[in-house]
């Protein structure tokens, strides 16, 4: 790898990301679906529509980002048994579920659902797809993270990394490692 700290640096915002995206599926799965069968066509949209949308907006940037930053890792780690294609096709499933199946839903509720059998129907199927999404976001994120514990165990297996040590390099200048403490 060329530049290590940069690969480093942008595998690192891929977790960042990632670990949104697993924070907030597994706060909507515990927190949020719970109150479903409480809801109504009275009281529903205030509930979902006004953090759906917020969300919405917010995670299309990160999104992009995310298909960013997968396909520098990847190009970066395209020679090395750190090929990680999970992560690529992860956010890819994730994307495409969200855009064909979670997005006609959300547009349902925010224009407004009268009939109550209706709001049943919709909320069901919304919640079981997003549980679909929170269980690829789950693998993504245990991708990442699996990613960091093999450069770690990697470099401490070479030798690369002595826990409490700095790396010195030429001229006992301090080097940048991938398993630093």
């Amino acid at each position: 790898m060329r530049h290590p700290a940069f690969y480093t640096l942008n595998a690192c915002l891929l977790l960042l990301c990632t670990s949104m995206y697993l924070g907030t599926g597994w706060s909507l799965v515990l927190f949020s679906f719970p109150i479903a069968p409480r809801l109504t066509v009275d009281n529903y949209y205030l509930q979902f529509v006004p953090q759906v949308t917020a969300a919405t907006r917010f995670f299309t940037w990160m999104t992009l980002v995310m298909l960013a930053s997968a396909v520098v890792m990847f190009l970066g780690e395209r020679r090395t048994p750190f090929r990680w294609y999970p992560v690529i096709l992860g956010v890819l499933a994730a994307t495409l579920l969200t855009r064909f199946l979670i997005f006609r839903y959300n547009a349902e509720m925010a224009a407004g659902i009268h009939d109550p059998a209706r709001l049943r129907q919709v909320l069901s199927t919304w919640m079981a797809t997003n549980r679909l999404r929170v269980a690829l976001w789950t693998v993504q994120w245990l991708a990442m993270a699996t990613y960091f514990a093999h450069k770690v165990l990697r470099a401490e297996r070479a030798g690369q990394a002595i826990p409490g040590q700095p790396m010195l390099g030429k001229a006992g200048r301090r080097q940048w490692s991938e398993a630093t403490t």
